[in-house]
Formats: structure tokens, sequence, C-alpha cells
């Protein structure tokens, strides 16, 4: 790796009366319509203290920037300690929290004269002041390391697309189309087993070349992907990730003292990924990325601190893609695990030792920390590698039905007509995903892309069984478990049409108590059976009967629909008129006696006490009931019926009650009948009041 200079030529005076030394990239035809473009530029203070083991950077104003970090003379000597840095913004003009940087980025494997140690560099947005401090750390004997500075990242405005006020997304490109200068000698670049994601070139983010004149080198092979996070904020906005790769292209070359960008790819959290080494991306470019492993590797990070953050769906799905698509190159599986050569003697974060030329298994894809002692990529984001593996390995996961529409299930069984739209899901990402297939029987009746996520299909008569398969980028198949659908047309049979009954229960001169009776089937699932007039009620399948009121003198038309589960129905309607007789129109014998009360039906009705006395209604219907009135002293009464005895009431109650519906019989069709009501002469309570007779026709 070929040193440059660390920064070139110029300066500017700043708050403080500090000079700080700079790097500028200017771009060609400046002047572009909307945002006025500028050079990108990186800014260097140095740090100072008497102090041994503290470093200081005072509140200083500076020119404009958006990347900031700390380094120091010499890149293999680490720094043991804590470095932080506040900023100031450069539209609220307000000072921020202290953040501190990692220090735990690796060196590059082949030090060269000039290269410095560094942070991790930090993206703060766009800032003009800073402050920093460098602290020792406690019981540490080593001294702070020398020429420690303060880095600042101006990434300016120097794309096409970032001049434009429409800015349009980034273009997507294939490496045969990719500015990057031709590599030397030819590496191969074999194809994928999987598709390639859309990469933003490096012309596109505003690389300036001119920071990376070297050739790059290259691998034998991708045997495995290491996963980054590259420290900063996780609230930036998109549209400004351009910037965010090109401020850490400058740190990595105009500070670390590297060729070019660590990294092969780098990805948003909006799900761009963007071209970072060189070299071409469909090539085994050797990166600068996972110490002591990058020889076999290829480095992604994603844009972003992810200590505690998780990483966004967008971005694991691409690195689940470029992973994948890596990989695919080399016939590995991104599930699977591979032996690694160590390049150097080191140490990983979890304690494992390394030592330089044996090898040691890592799992195809893995963090960061996995190869070297650091945190990175984060907790939060290396436990999502695990789901970033199924992505881009397959098959298909959490492959679900989601519903089965027009169709009810009836326990584990579907039942439609025979055009049911299924629905279904996955949590892995349309995008890894080739396909979809709707299989009836076992056998695909219609097909999505990976996008897709619901379709109609049309079933014949009869059972069928009905999943979903999905196919994987990587050609691994998935599939649901299968639904037992039903379809069939024929709808529900009423074996018994309503009819309606009295039954026992206050009369008014405005309702009656009634019970309303039927009987439906259906010759695959009966669901439910609905009342749609005089009134409206629904009932179940196994219902039979429904306490009721209707209104006397009124002709209402009894109409009811059953329905099976597939959706078909039958309707079925009856007519009946309840009729309230008064004692006044009964055929009298015996003495009786006129009461008056509101609480009798009409205002009036008739007691008796003389044993034998009679009253008796003749009419035609098919249901009967005798309307009295019931006290503590109430006798009993035998009721005939067409001349035959057919029982014997009680009126007696504990409760006073009036309008009671106390005797009812129900025959199956209309008929002319005689009720009479004959006084028993109960013993020391032979009083009976009658309130008239109701019955329906």
């Amino acid at each position: 790796m070929r040193r440059r200079a660390w920064l070139t030529l110029g300066a500017v005076l700043i708050g403080g009366g500090g000079v700080v030394t700079y790097a500028t990239a200017s771009p060609s035809d400046p002047g572009a319509p909307g945002q006025e473009r500028r050079p990108v530029e990186v800014y260097g203070l140095a740090l100072k203290g008497t102090a041994a083991g503290e470093r200081k950077l005072p509140r200083t104003e500076t020119e404009q920037f958006s990347l900031v970090g700390v380094s120091w003379t010499g890149a293999l000597k680490p720094l043991e300690g804590t470095a932080q840095v506040r900023t100031r913004g450069l539209e609220s003009g307000e000072w921020g929290a202290w953040r501190s940087l990692e220090l735990d980025a690796a060196p590059p494997e082949e030090v060269e004269a000039g290269m410095r140690g560094a942070s991790q560099p930090l993206w703060v947005g766009p800032s003009d002041g800073v402050e920093a401090r460098v602290v020792h750390e406690d019981g540490t004997t080593a001294a702070l390391p020398k020429g420690l500075e303060v880095n600042l990242v101006d990434p300016g405005v120097v794309t096409e697309a970032e001049t434009r006020v429409d800015a349009p997304e980034p273009a997507a490109f294939a490496m045969d189309e990719s500015p990057s200068p031709s590599p030397s000698p030819e590496p191969t670049a074999p194809p994928s087993t999987v598709p390639q994601p859309p990469v933003t070139s490096r012309a596109d983010w505003g690389a300036d070349e001119s920071k990376s004149p070297d050739p790059s080198e290259y691998n034998a092979e991708v045997k495995a992907v290491f996963v980054h996070h590259t420290d900063g904020a996780n609230d930036y906005d998109c549209a400004e990730s351009p910037a965010i790769v090109r401020g850490i292209y400058a740190y990595h070359t105009e500070v670390n003292g590297w060729n070019d960008v660590g990294y092969n790819f780098l990805v948003d959290k909006c799900g761009a990924v963007f071209e970072g080494r060189k070299g071409g991306i469909d090539r085994p470019v050797l990166g600068a990325h996972t110490y002591g492993f990058n020889r076999e590797s290829a480095g992604v990070a994603v844009l972003g601190a992810h200590g505690t953050g998780a990483a966004s769906a967008a971005a694991l799905a691409s690195v689940a893609r470029v992973t994948a698509w890596k990989l695919g190159q080399y016939g590995a599986d991104p599930a699977g695990t591979v032996k690694l050569t160590a390049g150097a003697t080191q140490t990983n974060y979890f304690g494992t030792a390394f030592t330089a030329g044996e090898e040691y298994t890592f799992k195809r894809v893995s963090g960061h920390r996995d190869g070297f002692n650091t945190e990175c990529p984060g907790n939060a984001l290396y436990a999502q590698l695990p789901t970033v593996r199924t992505w881009a390995a397959g098959p298909v996961d959490g492959l679900r039905i989601v519903s089965l529409t027009d169709a009810t299930a009836k326990g584990s069984t579907y039942y439609t007509k025979g055009t049911p739209v299924v629905r279904w899901s996955a949590t892995t990402p349309a995008a890894l995903i080739k396909r979809y297939d709707v299989l009836v029987d076992g056998q695909s009746v219609a097909g999505t892309s990976g996008a897709g996520y619901a379709k109609r299909i049309t079933l014949t008569p009869g059972s069928h069984t009905v999943s979903v398969r999905a196919t994987h980028q990587s050609g691994a198949v998935s599939t649901t478990d299968a639904l037992t659908v039903v379809a069939e047309t024929t709808a529900p049979v009423f074996t018994a049409a309503p009819t309606l009954g009295l039954r026992a229960g206050t009369v008014y001169t405005g309702s009656a108590p009634v019970t309303l009776r039927w009987k439906a089937t259906d010759d695959q699932a009966l669901r439910q059976v609905r009342l749609l007039t005089p009134s409206t009620a629904t009932f179940s399948a196994a219902a039979y009967l429904s306490n009721r009121t209707a209104k006397p003198g009124i002709a209402s038309t009894w109409s009811m629909r059953a329905y099976d589960y597939a959706g078909n129905h039958r309707d079925t309607a009856a007519t009946y008129t309840p009729v309230i007789l008064r004692e006044s129109a009964a055929v009298r014998t015996g003495t009786w006696s006129t009461r008056s009360s509101t609480s009798y039906l009409g205002g009036k009705s008739y007691s008796s006490a003389s044993k034998g006395a009679s009253l008796s209604w003749t009419f035609t219907g098919r249901s009967a009931a005798w309307v009295v009135s019931r006290a503590s002293s109430s006798g009993q009464a035998y009721v005939y019926v067409d001349g035959v005895k057919a029982a014997t009431v009680d009126l007696r109650s504990a409760a006073t009650s009036y309008r009671q519906a106390i005797w009812t019989k129900t025959w199956t069709a209309n008929a002319r009948h005689t009720v009479k009501i004959v006084v028993v002469g109960t013993s020391g309570r032979p009083t009976v009041t009658t309130d008239g007779l109701v019955y329906i026709r």
C-alpha cells in the first residue's frame, strides 16, 4: 500500500490564532446550477497539554466540516485511553454534548512509513467549531502517543446530483461500466449464483480518484465477509450518505494515510449500497477493514453506530444481498463456516488468540470483532448477524399464509365458492426472494415476483390443499403448511320453514311473546342463520328457535337466510298475524264481573269465583295463549281444547302480575279450534280473572 502525503499544501487561519493545514479535492466544472459546488477538505488541529496523561484542544472556531476523528504518529501504536470531541452545529450555533470516539480501529496489515494511527471517524453533520480531549487510561504506564491531532473533514459538494435541487437517486451500475481504473493484472470475476444488488459507483458518490493513485491489490477469492459499522450519529438524512462516504474516504486516505477507503462496500440505513475500495466490485479486491484477515475476505460497513441501536431492516437486507452476491461468486454458503489463515498474531474481542500463519474457523458472515479486538460492529448489529446470514443464504424465512379472502374457516378447514385470494408474508426481504408460487394439491397454479404477497386462485368443486412456495434467490425453497380448502356452490336447505308460536310471558296491546322455530342444513358446513324481517338477528348453525315478540293485528313476514361457510345462502319466509280476542268476545256461562284497570288489556277484564263458570273462544289459527291476571288469592281453572280437557292451570302467584300468557298451545297448521276456560272454584281462593285470548293465524 503506497503512502500518500497526509495533507497537501494549504493553510487557513482559525479562531485562537491556530493554523489549520488541509487537503482539497477541487471538482471539475464548478458553478453547476442549484447547490454550489464545494471541494472536499481535510483539516488537522494539534492537541496540546503539559500533563503526561492528557491532551486538549479548547473550543475552536473552524472552517465547515462534517466528520471528525483523532489521529497520532505511528499506525501500530495504540491509544490507551479515551478520546472525546464536541462540535458546534453550523446552522444552530449550539455546542453539542461530549461524544467518545472509537479507538479500536484496525491498523493496516502492511504498515508503510508515514501512516498514522487513528480513531474511527465520527459523522457529526455540518459544523464550524470543535473541542477535544484525550485522557490517559487509568493505571496505564505507557505515554500517550505523539503527534495527537483532531482531524476534520468537509465532504464538500462535488457530484452533479448534489448540485441539482431535484437530485435523482444515485444510479446503479454493473462493474463493466464502472469508472474505476482497470485492475492490472486482470483478476477473475466469476459469475455469482445470485443477482448483483444495485450499487452506487465511486463516480456517483463523488470519489476524487486523485486521492487513490495506486492500483488496487487483489485476493485469490472471497471466502468470508466481515460486517462493520462506521460510527457516528444514526439520525443522518440518507441524502447525506454520499457525503458521509466521501468523508470516510478522505479520512482513510488523508488522515490514516491509506491508499483508499478501507471497506469494499458501505451501506446506509435506507439500504443504498456504495462502492468502497476501487478495483471492481465483482473482483476480490484487497481491503483494509479486518486486521489479520483481509487477504481472504471482503468488508461491508453500515453507516452509523450500532452499539445499542439496531441497524434498519433496509440496511440488513442490503448487507445480506451484498454478502450473498460476493460469496455466491465462489460457491460459498453465507450460513456456513470457513477456515481463514491469520495474517497477524493478535487476540480478538472475545479473547481468542490468533497466530500468524495458522488456520481458524469463522462464520462466512462474521463481525469485525470476530477477527480483531474491537467492539465493531456494535452489540446491536452483531446480534443481527444471524438474520443477515439467514436472509443471505435462504431459504425464505418466516413464510406463512396470512389469510384466505372469500373463504371462511371452520376449525382447520376453509370453505369457499371457488375463487379465494391467498395472502402470505415472509420475514426475508422481497429483494432476496426470486418468486412465489401458490400451490393447489401440490401443483403451481399462480406465481408472482418476490415482491408479491397475494394471488386469487380458482378451485374446482371439492376438497383441496393450498400452500405457498417461496424460492430464494439462492434457489433454496420453502413452503408453508398446507391449508385444507373445500370449494362448493350448493346453497343450504331449510328443512323446516319459519314457524311462529305463542309462549308464556307478558302480553301488551303492541306485542305478544312468541317463539320462532326453523331448521336448516347444508351438504358441507352450515355457518349461520339470519333473521331478516320483521327484525334482525343472527343465530348459530346449531340454533333452531328464538324467543321474540310479535305485534298483534299486523301481518308480519318472518324471512330468514341460511349461510354455509363457503358463502352460499338460501332464503325462506312465512307470514303470521297475532290476534287478541278480548274477554268480551267469549261465550260465557255462569257469573262473571267486569273489572277496570289500566293494567288490563284494553283497560278491562272478567273475574269469576263461581265454580263451573266458563268462557270459550272459537278461532281459526295455529297457536293460542290464555291471558290472565295472577295474585296470591288467585284460583285454578280447567282448559279444554276442542271439547277435550287439556290442562288444569293454577293462577296463584306470590307477586301480583297482569296480562300473563299462562297457558299456550301450538298446532302444526291453521285450523278451527275452540278453547274453553272453566272455573274450578278452588277452596279459599276460587277467583279467576281472565284478560282474553291471543291466537296466531
